[in-house]
């Protein structure tokens, strides 16, 4: 059996790595990851979509659609809309929480599950012992949408300019040839999942830059669940749901001014920092948590006989 994910090419998609991860437990069982402007056909007996759009399907594969996020500004309720409508209808739909599913409205009865960001459980606890080669880090996304310009800004003309950054990310190639003659700030990537750890763990601090506004403010950040995991003090934006996390979940946080005024580095330095508790936060629990073990064993039990997480 065969399981293929199709994925569009612009995003970040760790998961897709914990997915083969989880897949190779089951005897039989391979996997394929296709970008989506690739035309294949019978292809696998599992179709898994990151959407995105996918307007035809085989009824012979049974097709699964994953929704990390909403339709990000400007329409996005129309672009919502839209996906909702010409989408063509799965089998079973993963959205990365319920704020996500809200957004779209879906009305056909497909069965669904959450599955949210996920650390390696080999990761922590792991004593903070390595070579400190940047003063800080920041992974993921460079869209304009964010307002990365300002976080940059600090380490070019601002109170950060004596110190470095890295930044992990990809497409930032004029970006860095902007910023040639600034060598504080550092570009590498497009970095393996499996690598991203080994960065995170070079850099003495690392940054969870998120705008305060929606969708943003309200999903799953994938980048500080990673720092966390490698337990480095992390320095954010203050947004409802980083405040929902560090509630439910603990920690302590440096958190910035709207303005960045207090990133400085004597305000960074000389805070307390803590991190949380991520036992819940796994990728074999957002799995367990997906409800997609109940719907494969369903459809293939010969193949999917019982959950193995």
């Amino acid at each position: 059996m065969r399981v293929a994910f199709f994925h569009p090419g612009s995003a970040f998609l760790p998961e897709i790595d914990a997915y083969i991860s989880f897949f190779k437990k089951y005897p039989g069982v391979e996997t394929a990851v296709i970008p989506r402007q690739r035309k294949v056909r019978n292809f696998a007996e599992i179709e898994w979509h990151f959407m995105g759009a996918h307007f035809k399907r085989d009824r012979a594969t049974v097709v699964i659609h994953e929704y990390a996020s909403a339709s990000i500004p400007p329409f996005a309720k129309f672009k919502n809309t839209l996906k909702r409508h010409l989408n063509c209808v799965p089998d079973y739909r993963v959205f990365y929480n319920e704020t996500v599913r809200d957004q779209f409205r879906f009305r056909d009865g497909v069965a669904h599950g959450f599955r949210g960001h996920g650390v390696w459980n080999y990761v922590f606890p792991h004593p903070d012992d390595s070579e400190k080669r940047y003063d800080f880090i920041y992974t993921g996304s460079i869209d304009p949408v964010r307002g990365f310009d300002r976080l940059l800004d600090c380490f070019v003309n601002g109170s950060l300019k004596d110190r470095s950054l890295l930044v992990v990310s990809k497409g930032y190639e004029r970006l860095a040839e902007r910023l040639a003659g600034h060598p504080n700030i550092q570009f590498a990537g497009p970095v393996p999942y499996s690598e991203i750890y080994a960065y995170i763990r070079q850099c003495r601090y690392a940054i969870n830059f998120m705008p305060d506004v929606y969708p943003f403010n309200r999903q799953v950040s994938a980048k500080f669940l990673d720092y966390a995991a490698c337990s480095i003090p992390v320095i954010s934006s203050k947004y409802s749901w980083i405040q929902d996390f560090e509630q439910q979940y603990g920690g302590r946080y440096f958190y910035l001014e709207p303005d960045l005024s207090n990133l400085r580095w004597e305000a960074v330095s000389s805070f307390n920092y803590g991190g949380p508790d991520l036992r819940e936060w796994t990728w074999e629990k957002q799995m367990e948590r997906s409800g997609i073990l109940p719907f494969l064993s369903r459809r293939f039990p010969d193949v999917f006989p019982q959950p193995v997480c």
